[in-house]
């Protein structure tokens, strides 16, 4: 069994694709996934299987999710050991970061295709890309100089795709706390 986290895209955001997270917790178990557990209420979904496809896993899920809800539900699969990975680099450990602060992960569902030159800064500054993988986005946000979080998500929305999926990085010590 490997163990894989499911980051669900736009659910119980701003009102938006409402989903009971024991709702959740009941579909990905009918789906045949074990030790299965949420973490918070923002689509994050640890889950445990013998098939470690994660392409197969998204769509399954996908499937599954648009039977029991009625609508369409991006899904990003990472394993756990990715996640970890990811962590253990650190990305942040450059940022000093202030109770304005936020910092981001943004999850891709292929290869980025992007243009912009990466470190990226906006011009009102508020807004940085510190780096682009082949499966992850890094970003800052510093609401002390002007826009917010929606605004910064539109340009990862813009440069990267609708299908991508953005998590705070407390998020994801949460989910390896999991």
């Amino acid at each position: 069994m490997t163990k894989f986290v499911a980051f669900l895209r736009g659910i119980n955001v701003g009102g938006n694709k409402l989903i009971k997270m024991e709702d959740l917790k009941k579909c990905f178990a009918s789906a045949g996934f074990k030790n299965v557990k949420t973490i918070l209420a923002s689509g994050n979904v640890l889950f445990e299987s013998t098939d470690d496809d994660e392409v197969v896993l998204g769509k399954k899920i996908e499937k599954k999710l648009e039977d029991v809800l009625g609508h369409k539900v991006g899904v990003q699969i990472r394993s756990i050991d990715e996640i970890q990975k990811l962590a253990g680099r650190a990305p942040f450990k450059k940022i000093k970061v202030t109770p304005e602060t936020r910092l981001y992960i943004t999850f891709l569902p292929e290869k980025p295709n992007s243009k912009l030159k990466i470190p990226y800064t906006s011009p009102q500054k508020d807004f940085k890309i510190l780096e682009v993988t082949d499966r992850e986005i890094c970003s800052v946000v510093d609401l002390n100089l002007g826009r917010g979080t929606v605004e910064a998500m539109g340009i990862l929305d813009k440069e990267f795709g609708k299908n991508i999926t953005t998590r705070n990085w407390n998020t994801v010590g949460k989910i390896l706390k999991g």
